[in-house]
């Protein structure tokens, strides 16, 4: 809220509004907490406030939009399926407050084990010591969510940051700033390892959370998603797996002996991505880890000394 000029509204006001845009939750399947995180995130208020309902009569709540405008976009979550992070413009990830906009997708919570994983790959007893150093890199960025996790979990890394999207870099350039890590993740525009193509063999390690959807099950996501996250963070081909190919691929060429491949993945594609992993024939330690639903949702694998 600190770059956007504040609007107000009185207490009274906004405890109506509260009142109408539950109801409308209700009527619509929406979940009426979101409701208050949308309120804590536009309106200056705290949680006892709005659990006790005593910001009714406070005179005057300052907010980053007005109540009209805040009004209108909360009708189109109800009836468009607008997610309610779009609305507010912000999420919560890890100890990250993002800037988010439909020109990236929404950092899951699932992601965030991708920077425990590089952590505990980084730091384990026999790993390398320039894992928690030297150059990483985030490949399809977005908003940038796992270049900050990563320069914040490895502070002697210099991380560089990669996504074919212009307005999906403004976005994690600006949260590179708001996080104060700009000074340690450099942005380029391109396809996942071209623009880094003069760092052949520099890499200690490579983090994606690549698009991995089959083209034919997106359109059978939830309306949020269809509707308003960008498809080309999600179509992963005919079998959703055509991103991550590539990066199985062409990686060993980028990473040094040793180095660390990390990706996300779908329900249901781990055993093919280990198959794909042992034939290139560059990968060796290959692990497949779950997710905190037991899902088997990301593979790890180190570029063998070897090549």
């Amino acid at each position: 809220m600190t770059d956007k000029q504040l609007q107000a509204a009185s207490g009274l006001q906004l405890w109506q509004w509260r009142q109408r845009a539950i109801a409308g939750a209700m009527a619509s399947h929406v979940s009426p907490n979101e409701v208050d995180w949308l309120l804590l995130e536009v309106a200056e208020l705290d949680r006892l406030a709005l659990r006790l309902e005593s910001f009714k009569d406070w005179p005057e709540i300052p907010m980053s939009l007005p109540l009209e405008d805040l009004d209108q976009l909360w009708q189109r979550r109800l009836n468009e399926h607008l997610p309610v992070q779009y609305i507010a413009g912000v999420t919560p990830w890890r100890n990250f407050q993002l800037a988010v906009s439909n020109a990236v997708l929404i950092p899951r919570p699932e992601t965030e084990s991708l920077i425990d994983l590089t952590v505990a790959a980084a730091t384990n007893s026999g790993a390398a010591p320039f894992l928690q150093s030297g150059h990483w890199a985030d490949l399809g960025t977005g908003s940038g969510a796992i270049a900050l996790g990563l320069a914040d979990a490895l502070p002697k890394a210099t991380i560089h940051a990669v996504d074919y999207s212009p307005a999906a870099l403004a976005i994690a350039q600006l949260n590179a700033h708001n996080a104060g890590l700009d000074h340690q993740i450099h942005f380029y525009q391109g396809s996942w390892w071209e623009p880094l193509a003069s760092m052949k063999g520099q890499f200690s390690g490579m983090v994606s959370n690549p698009p991995y959807i089959p083209t034919s099950t997106v359109a059978t996501l939830q309306p949020e998603v269809v509707k308003h996250e960008p498809h080309l963070a999600l179509d992963g081909g005919a079998d959703g797996l055509d991103c991550i190919r590539q990066l199985i691929d062409i990686s060993p060429d980028y990473l040094r002996p040793g180095g660390v491949w990390l990706i996300e993945m779908m329900a249901g594609q781990a055993d093919i991505v280990k198959k794909l992993l042992q034939k290139q024939g560059s990968y060796c330690n290959i692990q497949i880890h779950q997710d905190l639903a037991g899902i088997e949702r990301f593979a790890v694998a180190y570029v063998s000394a070897e090549i």
